[in-house]
């Protein structure tokens, strides 16, 4: 799991700087294209004199922009300084998010078919068989069965004793990396409003040294302003999804230990009586 998490990490930094380089690109891309345009337009205006730009056209060039394409010049209107972070957290807690996904479904186990092994090999074998059984099978589940085993020999109450201190570390284990999620969620908003409020001062310093409010100055720096906030807001909302699926993954599998840990001491009570 730690190189899969690795490999989540370096995806996303490649991810970050392909991005970055594909901004500098284009926006080199677009100052040649405008001089460009600036000589054919010198070129052609006296055509243009005679027969009116087609509005039509303009528009359906804007609406062929891609979403991918729009995603990019929002970000860099938000400016690359805040809006940097907010992407950051959302790549570290989605590579955790996944990791943990990954490590919690792969923790599943069938409880019902696992008990059903131990019962036939209590009855064939006795404890010896049954702890192979265990051993051989993954998950917390089984884990806490094969601890309480090798306990058996120091009496029933010593085993429900081992079962609950085990199943406390096991939960502790399935709890891991969640802290790390909830940060990201709490920290990309804030950076967003930090952002927000940053290009407020930014646009009425703006005012101040031009002297007059102008509606599209106030209008532009503001809308700069927000963009952050909304980058925060939508990184949140995507991890507190991840979060929460997690959150009742755990839950599931916290109840079906404590059930399976029930049925093992009942079937190892049943075991010695039936000696």
């Amino acid at each position: 799991m730690k190189k899969l998490f690795a490999f989540l990490m370096l995806a996303g930094v490649l991810t970050l700087g392909q991005s970055t380089y594909s901004f500098a690109q284009e926006s080199t891309d677009s100052t040649e294209a405008a001089a460009a345009d600036t000589t054919a337009a010198e070129e052609a205006a006296p055509a243009q004199e005679a027969a009116p730009a087609p509005v039509e056209e303009e528009i359906v060039e804007a609406e062929a922009k891609s979403f991918h394409q729009i995603i990019k010049e929002k970000f860099i209107e938000g400016g690359w300084e805040w809006m940097t972070p907010v992407l950051l957290c959302l790549i570290l807690g989605l590579a955790i998010a996944i990791e943990r996904i990954i490590t919690l479904n792969l923790s599943t186990t069938n409880t019902q078919k696992l008990l059903a092994k131990v019962e036939d090999a209590l009855a064939s074998g006795g404890i010896e068989a049954a702890k192979e059984v265990t051993k051989n099978t993954r998950g917390p589940v089984a884990s806490i069965f094969t601890q309480g085993m090798m306990r058996m020999s120091e009496g029933i109450d010593i085993v429900e004793k081992s079962i609950v201190a085990y199943g406390s570390v096991e939960m502790g284990r399935l709890e891991k990396g969640l802290v790390w999620i909830s940060l990201f969620i709490s920290l990309a908003p804030m950076l967003g409003f930090m952002g927000t409020v940053v290009g407020m001062v930014g646009a009425f310093d703006a005012i101040e040294a031009a002297g007059d409010i102008s509606p599209s100055l106030v209008a532009g720096g503001i809308k700069v302003a927000l963009l952050t906030t909304i980058a925060g807001l939508i990184a949140a909302v995507i991890l507190q999804v991840f979060y929460n699926y997690l959150v009742v993954k755990i839950d599931s599998l916290v109840n079906d230990m404590e059930d399976a840990s029930i049925s093992l001491v009942d079937l190892l009570v049943k075991h010695n009586l039936s000696k």
